[in-house]
């Protein structure tokens, strides 16, 4: 047997991984904080927030296709995707502080117009751009399976240290700098420098491969394989009937929502808990198993045969465990809530570490179906769940806060205000680990590219 052709060193990979750090202290400052901020420090109504970003994600959905489809079309000596993801970053920086710096003397309505136009710049256009294009690159600089998994497990090991980081420091630095909205804004400003390095440095640690060298031993039988031009349509149409793509769409959402309804934790903890820094503690039980099961993901897949069986087996594991959260939660118990809390991580593992790869793959069935590459535009599930299912999350939980009635900074909440947290962080966790679990049930695209190969022999 041939030994597969490798493409990238080790410092290729770790280079590439560490552009999650960027797109973290993103997504982890605004999907953990920037609700109890807006809520608790500027004084904005939970529901009309969680419209808002409702309302926002509609440009989402139409941007991360379109700028899917403006990567695969884009040739550049920096290739297809690293320019996207070099100066999207440069656009995510300024939104991300331009949020925590609402001006007060503002009205009302223009504090949340501020709030609305800066929050859809940011993830409709230059988290869009920047995402789709980190995640795109996964299958541009290497063919290799195997590396694409190392890379996927490498990355999200960046990612889950840097949410833990930030959910275990941020409450800290914000009373370290005096706490109100100066402390965010401060903090904010940090976070921003930090992204602008990490994300410049991964940018320049791989290069892409030539489309000549992305071709080399892919021989598909299509005529559209002859002409690589095709419209946005097109490319939906491509995306839609692929099914696995699909199922990965949802998965992904669904993995988002997941992440932002534990990230709400920063209420349970303060108002059932009655401690704001146990969501550092849970931060910790969430991310330290995660970074361990990432560790070994690459070797699991390997010995497994596949990422199939792999994910669905993690997923029942990690249901199981957030089933004896909601127990344990019921009960009273921290220590056995954050035991199975790291349980439920472990089993969530390969899918995180292994998703990029069964991007990847599942963006080879298109081209076996119908020899068209639209590896940027497959890539778009990645940026469409983490904004669109994080979006989803923070704002149904603020709708939910303020239908149980939620007042922002009240030393006491109200028993149905206690009772939606419960909800909130307990139940709702377990049923989208559920969903995830029935669709990887059919997930298995790795067998339907063998057996196209087959045919096509």
């Amino acid at each position: 047997m041939n030994k597969e052709k490798t493409y990238l060193k080790w410092y290729n990979k770790v280079g590439y991984g560490s552009g999650d750090i960027a797109g973290n202290v993103v997504y982890a400052l605004l999907s953990a904080f920037v609700m109890i901020f807006l809520t608790d420090t500027v004084g904005m109504n939970a529901g009309i927030v969680g419209t808002l970003i409702a309302v926002s994600k509609l440009f989402d959905g139409v941007s991360d296709i379109f700028f899917g489809s403006l990567i695969d079309k884009t040739h550049t000596k920096m290739g297809k995707a690293r320019p996207w993801m070099f100066y999207g970053f440069f656009g995510c920086a300024l939104c991300l502080v331009a949020i925590f710096c609402i001006p007060a003397g503002i009205s009302p309505t223009a504090q949340y117009a501020w709030f609305f136009i800066a929050y859809t710049l940011l993830n409709a256009g230059f988290y869009t751009a920047n995402n789709i294009a980190y995640s795109a690159l996964t299958a541009l600089v290497t063919k290799n399976n195997h590396e694409r998994v190392e890379m996927g497990s490498i990355r999200f090991m960046f990612a889950f240290g840097t949410s833990m980081l930030i959910q275990t420091i941020t409450v800290g630095m914000v009373a370290y700098f005096g706490g109100g909205a100066a402390a965010w804004r401060t903090v904010a400003i940090i976070y921003a420098i930090v992204g602008l390095i990490s994300n410049t440095l991964s940018v320049f640690s791989v290069r892409e491969l030539s489309e000549e060298e992305l071709a080399e031993g892919e021989e598909v039988k299509h005529e559209e394989a002859k002409d690589e031009k095709y419209s946005l349509l097109d490319a939906f149409g491509l995306l839609i009937k692929n099914k696995y793509y699909l199922m990965i769409c949802a998965s992904y959402i669904l993995m988002q929502i997941y992440s932002a309804t534990l990230n709400m934790g920063i209420y349970y903890m303060t108002y059932v808990l009655k401690n704001a820094n146990l969501l550092g503690v849970f931060s910790w039980a969430i991310n330290i198993p995660m970074i361990v099961g990432l560790l070994f993901t690459p070797t699991l897949v390997a010995r497994w045969g596949g990422m199939y069986k792999l994910n669905l087996t993690g997923y029942c594991l990690g249901t199981l465990g957030r089933l004896g959260v909601l127990i344990a939660g019921y009960m009273g118990s921290v220590p056995l809530m954050l035991a199975c809390t790291a349980l439920a991580a472990i089993g969530m593992s390969p899918l995180q570490g292994d998703m990029n790869a069964l991007i990847a793959t599942c963006s080879e069935y298109t081209y076996l179906t119908s020899g068209k590459r639209v590896d940027g535009t497959m890539y778009s599930c990645t940026s469409l769940g983490t904004k669109l299912g994080g979006g989803i999350g923070t704002a149904l939980a603020g709708w939910l806060l303020a239908f149980s009635g939620y007042v922002g900074g009240a030393a006491e909440q109200t028993a149905s205000c206690l009772n939606m947290l419960h909800i909130m962080y307990l139940w709702m966790p377990m049923c989208f680990n559920l969903l995830i679990t029935l669709i990887l049930t059919r997930l298995n695209v790795e067998k339907a590219n063998e057996d196209l190969r087959k045919k096509a022999a």
